[in-house]
């Protein structure tokens, strides 16, 4: 027995292995089509445009989903997003360990806005989007901790927005964490799951 009709097909446009494991694990089947844009160009627009990071992360997210879409029109395509702003500041994946470190010393003692996007578009309609907005609070650390995580989780970091992975030893980088934990994963399952239902994708 499944919780999935057979029709129509979900199609996970992310390259993700969090929003893919997290899909998995509630039992959804999916296949995964990591949809190809130019990142940096379109948060620089929106920046320059005076975008908040949750409206940049919404156009990053229907972004992916439009371009997979095209290519499979009778799928439901699922595309999100995800921007860390602390006070105004947007940060990135760090390229190497160096960044990932002067990243987590700019986070440190503060708090920051997971600003997580997802948009589910079918052909050339897009149907439905969300935009989570966890909230997360970093411990005042020393250094002497830090280069201890850093050393443990290694290069896995630089494949993370805020340099952590909460599903991991990043745990102990935190005094406060308010929001779903998988929108702070990377995908705001919970309103995504809702929202198949309704559509009659799932029981």
């Amino acid at each position: 027995m499944s919780l999935q009709g057979a029709a129509p097909e979900l199609v996970l446009a992310s390259a993700s292995a969090s929003r893919r494991a997290l899909l998995a694990r509630a039992g959804l089947r999916f296949t995964v089509l990591a949809a190809s844009i130019d990142e940096a160009a379109a948060k620089q627009a929106a920046q320059a445009a005076g975008a908040r990071a949750s409206e940049a992360a919404l156009l990053l997210a229907g972004l992916k989903a439009r371009r997979i879409a095209s290519a499979r029109p009778e799928a439901l395509v699922i595309g999100s997003d995800q921007l860390l702003d602390c006070d105004g500041q947007w940060f990135d994946k760090p390229p190497d360990l160096a960044a990932a470190r002067a990243q987590l010393l700019a986070l440190r003692g503060r708090r920051h806005v997971l600003a997580t996007a997802v948009v589910v578009q079918r052909g050339d309609r897009p149907l439905w989007q969300h935009v989570a907005l966890p909230r997360l609070t970093m411990r005042a650390f020393d250094t002497d901790f830090l280069d201890a995580y850093l050393a443990i989780e290694g290069e896995v970091l630089t494949g993370t927005v805020g340099a952590y992975r909460l599903e991991g030893p990043g745990v102990h980088l935190f005094e406060a964490v308010e929001g779903e934990h998988a929108a702070i994963l990377g995908l705001p399952l919970l309103p995504l799951l809702a929202w198949l239902r309704q559509y009659g994708v799932l029981r």
